[in-house]
């Protein structure tokens, strides 16, 4: 990756995105989120040791 120089720089431009009102012509604003991870581990073919393991995470979102 290359460094930019002063002159190439000062030919970039940049635009302004429409105000968050223009875009919203629909009028609908809604978020479902559902998730949820679980894990389950167990060590049986070893003699003698011993393991184990649990994990949960559940994540809910819910917006009208």
């Amino acid at each position: 990756m290359s460094a930019l120089t002063l002159r190439e720089l000062s030919t970039e431009s940049a635009e302004l995105l429409p105000t968050r009102e223009t875009l919203d012509f629909i009028h609908v604003n809604y978020a479902n989120v559902w998730a949820s991870n679980s894990s389950l581990a167990l060590n049986a073919a070893s003699l003698f040791s011993l393991a184990n393991s649990s994990a949960a995470q559940v994540i809910t979102v819910a917006q009208g």
